[in-house]
Parts: C-alpha cells; sequence; structure tokens
C-alpha cells in the first residue's frame, strides 16, 4: 500500500475532496483562489482522467447538449460568461453548426463544459498544488483523529479535512424491471454509461421509463445513432422537461419579503405570479427563474414537514419547469411526435416479461383503470437520480452511515449537513471537519441541482474549509505553545 500523505502534513492541514466533477474541481479551484497551500495539501480522489467532468460532463456523445445557455455557465461567479469566451477563444465550437439556437442561445455539446473545468484546474495539478489520485475512493475511517482515505489502486491518505463532493447515484430501475429484465441484451438500467444505448438496433420499439431531460438526450442521441423505430416514454405524471423561453425574460415576483410557511401557500402564489406575469406580457419562465434565483431562502422558510411535502408533491412539476430541454434536444423530441415515432403517456409499468428477446408490457395508465399491452425490444431506464440508495451507493458512504458520521437529510434529497454544509450524523451530531458539497447538500440549501447555485455553493464550501485551515492551524499553535511551556 502507497501513501499520498507528506511528513511535512503534520504541521499543515492536508485536505481530501471525494469526487472531481464540477463540485469537487470548484471546490479545490476556489480554495486555491483564496488559501495558498503548499504541494501535498491538497487532494482530489477522482478515477476519470481529468478533473471538472464528473457524471454530468463525462460524455462525447454529440446530442448530449449544455440545457443552460453557455452565457450563463461559468466557474467564476463573478464573471458568468467566461466560459462563453473560452468557447470562443479556444475555438471549441469548430464544427458544430447548429450549437446557435433559434432564440439565439447558445447551447454548445455537453462534454465541453467539462474540458473546461479541466482546463480551469489544470495549472493547479501542474503546479502540484492540487494532487490527482486517479482512483476510486473505496474506504474512508476516523483514525487517530484524521480522515484516512483509501483508493481502489490501495493509495492511501491521512486527512484532517474531507469534503465530499460525489454527485447522486445513478438512476434506479423500478424493481419490476429489474427483476424481469436482468441480463436482457437490451435492457439499459443506467442510459449514463458510456455506450449505454450501442445495443439498440435501428428498427427497435423502445420503451423509455421517465420523460425527463434524461429522457429528452436519450430520444436525441437514439436518433443520431440512426434509430427509425417506434419509442414509448412513460412516467408517473405524463410530464415532459419544457423548452426555453423564446425571448429572453426578466425575473418577475417575490417570493421571500413574505416567505411562504407551507408548500400549499407557496404553489398558490407561484401560479398566481404567473398568471400576472401573463398578463403583462411574460411567460411563466420569467417567475420560474425567480424562484429559483429566491429558492435557498424559500427553502430555509419551510418547515421540515413542508419541504417533505414539496419534495413529495410539487417536485415533478418543478423538475419539468426548472430543468429545460436545449432547444436542439426539444426539437428532436418534438418532430418524433409529430411524426408519429414518439408517445408520450402518464402511465407506470403494471408487468413485464421478456419472452426471448421480446418485452411483453402492460401499461397501466394514470389516473384511470385503463391499461396497455405492448411489445418492446428495448427498455431504458430514465428516472433520474437514485436518492433512495445514497448510503448503499458507495461502500465507504455507507460504511460512514453505519459509524454515525453521515446520516440522509430530514427530506430525503441527500446528505445530512448544517447550514455550514458541514455534515451531520444520524444523531444530529456534527461530524469533525467533514463537509458536503455540491447536490448531496440539497436537503439543507434547496435549489443546489442547477450548475449556477452548483458553483456558488462549492465557493461557500471553499470559504468554510478555508476556515477549518484556520482552526487546525491555530490548533496546532496553541499545542505547541503548550508543549514548549511543558518542556
Amino acid at each position: 500500500m502507497t501513501t499520498c500523505s507528506h511528513d511535512q502534513s503534520r504541521d499543515r492541514p492536508v485536505i481530501a475532496i471525494i469526487g472531481g466533477g464540477v463540485s469537487g474541481a470548484a471546490v479545490a479551484f476556489h480554495l486555491l483562489q483564496s488559501q495558498a497551500l503548499q504541494p501535498g495539501q491538497l487532494f482530489i480522489f477522482e478515477p476519470r482522467a481529468r478533473l471538472g467532468a464528473g457524471l454530468a460532463y463525462d460524455t462525447r456523445d454529440p446530442a448530449h447538449r449544455i440545457n443552460v445557455p453557455a452565457a450563463k455557465m461559468s466557474l467564476l461567479p463573478d464573471d458568468i460568461e467566461h466560459f462563453q469566451r473560452w468557447l470562443q477563444e479556444s475555438n471549441a465550437l469548430e464544427g458544430d453548426e447548429t450549437a446557435v439556437a433559434a432564440n439565439g442561445g447558445l447551447f454548445p455539446r455537453r462534454g465541453l463544459f467539462g474540458r473546461y473545468i479541466g482546463s480551469m484546474v489544470q495549472p493547479f495539478i501542474d503546479s502540484g498544488a492540487i494532487t490527482h489520485v486517479a482512483e476510486q475512493a473505496t474506504d474512508v475511517r476516523r483514525l487517530d483523529g484524521r480522515w484516512v482515505v483509501t483508493g481502489e489502486a490501495g493509495r492511501r491518505l491521512e486527512a484532517d479535512i474531507l469534503v465530499i463532493a460525489t454527485s447522486h447515484p445513478s438512476p434506479l430501475p423500478p424493481r419490476s424491471l429489474q427483476n424481469a429484465l436482468a441480463g436482457h441484451p437490451r435492457f439499459v438500467a443506467d442510459p449514463t454509461r458510456p455506450d449505454a444505448l450501442d445495443a439498440i438496433r435501428a428498427a427497435d420499439r423502445v420503451l423509455v421509463v421517465g420523460n425527463g431531460l434524461t429522457s429528452a438526450d436519450v430520444i436525441a442521441s437514439l436518433e443520431l445513432r440512426g434509430h427509425k423505430g417506434p419509442i414509448t416514454a412513460i412516467s408517473r405524471r405524463g410530464l415532459r422537461s419544457r423548452g426555453h423561453a423564446p425571448v429572453k425574460q426578466e425575473l418577475f415576483g417575490d417570493f421571500v419579503s413574505h416567505p411562504s410557511r407551507t408548500a400549499l401557500h407557496l404553489l398558490r402564489r407561484v401560479r398566481a405570479a404567473i398568471r400576472t406575469a401573463e398578463g403583462e406580457g411574460w411567460s411563466w419562465h420569467a417567475v420560474i427563474d425567480q424562484v429559483r434565483a429566491q429558492g435557498q431562502d424559500l427553502w430555509r422558510a419551510l418547515p421540515v414537514n413542508e419541504r417533505r411535502r414539496v419534495v413529495r408533491h410539487l417536485r415533478p412539476f418543478w423538475d419539468v419547469h426548472r430543468f429545460r430541454v436545449a432547444p436542439q434536444v426539444e426539437a428532436v423530441s418534438e418532430e418524433a411526435i409529430r411524426a408519429g415515432r414518439l408517445e408520450v403517456f402518464a402511465a407506470s409499468v403494471a408487468s413485464v416479461e421478456a419472452r426471448g428477446e421480446v418485452i411483453e408490457c402492460t401499461l397501466r395508465l394514470g389516473r384511470s383503470d385503463k391499461s396497455l399491452n405492448r411489445q418492446f425490444d428495448a427498455v431504458v431506464v430514465t428516472t433520474g437520480p437514485g436518492h433512495r440508495g445514497i448510503l448503499g451507493s458507495q461502500g465507504w458512504i455507507g460504511a460512514l452511515a453505519d459509524t454515525g458520521y453521515l446520516a440522509i437529510d430530514a427530506a430525503g434529497l441527500g446528505l445530512a449537513c448544517d447550514t455550514a454544509s458541514r455534515a451531520l450524523g444520524v444523531d444530529g451530531k456534527l461530524a469533525p471537519s467533514l463537509f458536503i458539497s455540491g447536490p448531496l447538500a440539497r436537503g439543507t440549501f434547496g435549489e443546489l441541482m442547477g450548475l449556477p447555485e452548483v458553483i456558488e455553493h462549492a465557493v461557500f464550501v471553499s470559504e468554510q474549509v478555508v476556515s477549518a485551515v484556520a482552526d487546525h492551524t491555530k490548533h496546532k499553535h496553541n499545542k505547541l505553545k503548550l508543549d514548549n511551556s511543558a518542556a
């Protein structure tokens, strides 16, 4: 077993970040902007060859595009157009004739944003300020007042401060599908895997379970691969992710001056604001964007039981308006519907059985006793992050939960943490020098799934780590003084 730590690390705190996607890379970047760290102090465990891509942006599929205009995406919150300038200066859009949408917004291929983040942190890797441990973390434990992180190849690091910046788990297929179709050559339980759609043939009849952004991506990817067969897309409510406004919208409404205390009151206020906005010539986009901008304040104002009601009853409606489809991706689904090749239903899978390679399905239509019997050749699960499987998604996360350092948050959206993003155990006690960054902190901070919010939260976490570094240094200094006095 090899070790990543150095002798001098006992004098200077060592920081470990698990997860080198956008959130983890952004924490490291902003930490290094505000704190002068020496080589051997900052480590990132990330199995991918480059930092900054993560699950969201580690894709080479040309059909996958960012779903927010490039002018609103940046690693630098105070320079919101930085990514767009990077695209232009690096000539990264060469060969992508459809990057500019009809509304004038720039929606480049998604992998480019991962390249952009990687280019921003690479100088720190080159200088030694960041040590990229290109391994999956497999074991994390508390030992002698430090966090001991072990990678899959045996690299071992002793850290004083630990930041968990991993993503949500992959989609969890409905158990009925998993049980009936395990081993089927065209059952795609996780479409985020590279080349997950390779087994689907051009004429295959495809069932897509889920109607959100991933569903739209899958339909666009299949079309680009030459798929011509019929597609049936289902979700419990039949709600599809909406598109962007055809023209720029100004933020509309005020939801924080007198914040709602119940989910129902918040819903009524949002609906009323949309009606008012439409009467003044704006669209619902202007109101939802304001709710998003004020989202963390709104979330904090809601009692825990009302947050649970939002998650249980309102989140599907929020998600389809909040997480919008890139215009180029939306156009593929709309054309498939017009051509009769794509059907969208509010339905669930009542029964499923594989007869050879043919998949027999009974779909129960929502809000009725009716059902449809269909045959498919392939099934793709696009149900979104598997929130209920967070603690079981990686062994070391489950182990930290078993030892009392991690717990699911009260709303069931991620890992419990306080308003300083410090992890909370099942008993509500703070875990020492353990921070949660990114979407897994959503239960405490509310709106934390969009790129701007993830970056802002990463800046916030980096500030908390700076404070933890100062506390560690002060503690070491005081201990040294005591030791000298005793001598």
